[in-house]
């Protein structure tokens, strides 16, 4: 099966809205649903300072940028928006619950052979596709963050998802200049099984007074070549994002080693969680590019 028409995706959140530009950059007309209008509008505003960043840059011809939102229309509901596409994309907050309705609501507005795909990093694609009446069309699509920038695409194969919707995922990954990698459904997949673990006992380093957050990022980017160190990824992540995740694995695979360490869950519950709350273990002042430790990690 070849996607060549009109994708819908749901969710105008960071992800949602780099999976938009990117189907839109690479020609595809997107519908892109969210239940809020604020959240649409941002969308766009955020897709639209992309594109001119990547104008600056001399990726992409400036005639692009327009070209791009023209492509974009918004929706606020998921019957209208999903109507006659034959690619729908779940980009919602990472909560199983939520996802198990939008994944109802999906089957039941869709047409009988459009393919239901889920961004999820770390949720079961066997359990959403539990949700609809066609397991076989289920699949995850587990985009980088950032969308635009990042190559990789986690293409993850549910228990009953047929073989040809997965070679039409890992095909469309590469119309879109995507690195595919196709995993099977574990909990974490390989991305977030391999991360999380590593960012947790980042933390728990911190935690037990090991080294202060620049000497752990620091020795992970210059000693294992890492881009970025695990702590200053993780508030990129989300810090909330990151201990929903662990929080999957350790229910997923029963294992007390995937357990959330103490500091991390507390950040979350006071609201701190990381770049977009404006701090985590760094703190994050609007306009400046300084990276600066959180001081009440002081080593």
């Amino acid at each position: 099966m070849e996607i060549n028409s009109k994708i819908a995706v749901i969710g105008a959140g960071t992800m949602g809205n780099g999976i938009a530009h990117v189907f839109a950059q690479h020609g595809y007309p997107v519908t892109l649903i969210d239940v809020s209008e604020t959240a649409l509008s941002k969308a766009l505003q955020t897709i639209g300072n992309n594109l001119d960043r990547l104008v600056k840059k001399e990726i992409i011809r400036p005639e692009l940028k327009q070209e791009t939102l023209d492509r974009i229309t918004t929706q606020t509901s998921i019957e209208k928006g999903v109507s006659g596409v034959k690619l729908v994309i779940e980009a919602a907050t990472e909560n199983t619950e939520l996802k198990k309705k939008i994944f109802a609501q999906m089957d039941t507005a869709a047409d009988p052979g459009t393919i239901l795909v889920t961004n999820t990093s770390s949720i079961s694609i066997d359990l959403l596709a539990q949700s609809t009446q066609r397991p076989d069309r289920v699949i995850g699509m587990h985009f980088m963050n950032p969308v635009p920038v990042m190559k990789l695409v986690e293409i993850i194969q549910g228990p009953q998802t047929d073989g040809s919707v997965t070679d039409t995922i890992v095909s469309l990954s590469k119309q879109l200049g995507k690195v595919p990698c196709v995993v099977n459904d574990f909990p974490g997949f390989i991305s977030n099984r391999i991360l999380m673990p590593m960012i947790n006992e980042a933390v728990l380093s911190l935690e037990e007074g090991v080294a202060g957050v620049e000497s752990i990022d620091t020795i992970m980017k210059l000693g294992m070549a890492h881009p970025m160190g695990p702590l200053q990824l993780a508030d990129l992540i989300g810090l909330d994002v990151c201990l929903s995740i662990l929080r999957v694995l350790e229910d997923g695979f029963q294992n007390s080693k995937y357990t959330p360490a103490n500091t991390l869950a507390d950040l979350v519950a006071q609201g701190k969680l990381g770049v977009k709350s404006g701090e985590g273990f760094y703190v994050y002042t609007p306009g400046s590019k300084d990276l600066k430790a959180n001081p009440r990690f002081n080593a």
